[in-house]
């Protein structure tokens, strides 16, 4: 996506449309859009064209622009579990590791960065009925290999509002729920986690819509992403508009919840009666 939004930057201070970009490296006009979004890898031949149509010259930037081409195309270690992931999710897990700021809206069950392991076993059996025991564990290394992300020492901020709903729907036994609550008292505490409650009392709310996750990036270059999971696919949304829908969203979701410290209590007291 960086590499992308680098190209469109520089084809636009050229003046020169997709088409005759596309045209320079024998390509299309939408294969140029695909790679300018970094939804298609690259080869280092086109990159090299394209930075020659573009005028750039200076071998350093030539050359660091080329090294983000190289980078673009090294498979994640995410990718080692795609036997395992529906085909849209490998994108938002690479999505995700690359942002500093990710703001969520939960409410079928505990965000999957914030799940223990046993409430998460139970969450991937109830999503992958049928499947074998291997499978299943492999789901769940996945998502204990993502939590290390958001523990470790460059941490990303994660902010979320989790509706009182997935507080109260089980998954596996009390022990597990009881051990789930006690999880998310204990990791809300930490520096870059901001665990907001949307409690029932409240009533409707502005995340009448379903669960949303929105992803910013340290890069300037790179826009926001909503990411929008639906049972057969995913949608991933960076235009200004959408973002600032999404966005409008979630500040009142965060501004109607009760703030960190009450909703750790609320927690507590369900906790409390399992």
């Amino acid at each position: 996506m960086l590499l992308g939004s680098q190209l469109r930057r520089l084809r636009e201070a050229r003046g020169i449309t997709r088409e005759a970009a596309g045209y320079s490296i024998r390509a299309s006009e939408s294969k140029i859009s695909r790679m300018e979004l970094g939804r298609v890898s690259f080869k280092t031949r086109d990159v090299e064209d394209l930075l020659t149509l573009y005028g750039i010259d200076d071998e350093a930037e030539r050359e660091s622009l080329l090294s983000l081409a190289r980078e673009a195309n090294v498979a994640g270690w995410w990718h080692s579990y795609s036997d395992v992931l529906p085909s849209w999710f490998p994108t938002y897990v690479g999505l995700e590791g690359a942002a500093h700021l990710i703001r969520v809206y939960e409410v079928q069950f505990v965000h999957g960065l914030l799940q223990t392991e046993d409430y998460a076993r139970a969450v991937v059996r109830r999503g992958m009925r049928g499947a074998s025991a291997a499978d299943i564990e492999r789901r769940v290394a996945l998502r204990l290999e993502r939590q290390k992300h958001l523990l470790g020492d460059h941490a990303p901020e994660f902010h979320i509002v989790l509706d009182e709903a997935a507080l109260h729907r089980p998954y596996g036994d009390r022990d597990v729920m009881r051990g789930q609550l006690r999880h998310l008292i204990e990791v809300s505490g930490r520096p870059n986690v901001r665990l907001q409650v949307m409690p029932f009392a409240f009533g409707g709310h502005s995340g009448e819509s379903g669960a949303f996750t929105l992803l910013s990036f340290p890069e300037s270059d790179l826009s926001d992403v909503v990411y929008l999971e639906q049972l057969t696919s995913a949608l991933y949304l960076d235009k200004r508009e959408d973002v600032a829908q999404y966005e409008h969203a979630l500040k009142e979701l965060q501004q109607d919840s009760p703030g960190p410290e009450e909703s750790r209590e609320l927690i507590q007291r369900l906790a409390e009666r399992l």
